[in-house]
């Protein structure tokens, strides 16, 4: 197991830069110029291994490292040094060629990498696509980690702070809740607000478009239909938001519930684009910790066209 950078006392540290300093192709691989000021006035340059990253942000975050979790290291070496770091909602191929393009060799994930929740390389045998992303991956040095469950466990929630705040609604977003009471707006000028803020071409939705609605239920990501339907149950929402539901299931009680007389709209998102800006507002978070590191955020954007 890597020894921790927070765990190392100061001479230890020193030891530790002037090491990595001294392995062949470093300086060139980071790029780094600045320095930082130890307790004994030596100045040196300011290095991290991908697991002192990880570290710093659980430290940051007050984050208790969980026994149980998918926020693994996916590809890459725990010990490689960072040399840039690209936050990101899913390490699609096209985030890869730019992360690469931008000589950042860590890439923060949200979601999987490879198309299934764990990431098992073999939950489809001899998938030439995963072979081939991961021989990308392999030729620009990239590590991937998941940032998914230590995502939604910082205060607030990265993922609905992230999207309260794209959509202007922070003035009503309460930590650790999912309902928000907004000014009132009809349904269609609520779901043109939304199109507008967090940048979406097309919404799925169902309701009235002239209902007046004030409280909202706020959901990005894949809550899963029995969560998103005890929230509605529970909270009787004006708006269920969404970024996506299988539609057997949260699209069908909807769709009951208003032929029933009660009194509720649906609007979906998409995934992609519901908890991007999570991601996003995660990089603002961090910059200021790691001034020395670059960090940018990459969409991966909505999937879909339309036709």
């Amino acid at each position: 197991m890597t020894r921790s950078f927070f765990n190392l006392n100061n001479l230890d540290r020193r030891k530790f830069m002037r090491t990595s300093l001294q392995t062949a192709g470093v300086l060139s691989l980071t790029g780094f110029t600045s320095q930082t000021k130890t307790s004994d006035h030596t100045h040196l340059p300011t290095v991290y291994t991908v697991q002192q990253m990880i570290d710093l942000i659980l430290k940051e975050g007050n984050l208790s490292p969980l026994k149980e979790t998918v926020d693994t290291i996916k590809c890459g070496s725990p010990d490689q040094i960072v040399s840039g770091i690209v936050t990101t909602m899913f390490p699609t191929i096209p985030v890869i060629e730019k992360a690469a393009a931008l000589k950042a060799n860590f890439i923060i994930a949200h979601e999987p990498s490879f198309y299934n929740h764990s990431d098992s390389p073999d939950w489809v045998r001899d998938n030439a696509v995963l072979k081939e992303k991961q021989a990308m991956l392999e030729k620009h040095k990239i590590a991937i980690w998941r940032f998914h469950d230590y995502c939604h466990a910082l205060k607030p929630d990265a993922v609905s702070y992230g999207a309260a705040k794209k959509a202007g609604w922070l003035p009503y977003y309460k930590t650790g809740e999912v309902m928000l009471k907004i000014p009132k707006i009809s349904f269609k000028n609520l779901t043109s607000h939304l199109q507008k803020t967090l940048g979406i071409a097309h919404l799925r939705v169902i309701g009235d478009p002239d209902f007046p609605c004030e409280r909202i239920a706020l959901l990005p990501g894949a809550w899963g239909g029995q969560r998103q339907v005890s929230v509605a149950e529970k909270e009787k929402p004006d708006v269920l938001i969404v970024g996506e539901t299988p539609e057997w299931e949260t699209v069908e009680y909807i769709r009951d519930a208003r032929a029933l007389g009660h009194k509720i709209s649906l609007v979906v998102l998409g995934h992609a684009v519901s908890e991007e800006p999570g991601m996003e507002w995660f990089a603002e978070w961090l910059k200021p910790k790691i001034p020395e590191v670059n960090i940018t955020h990459l969409e991966s954007k909505d999937p879909f066209t339309w036709v």
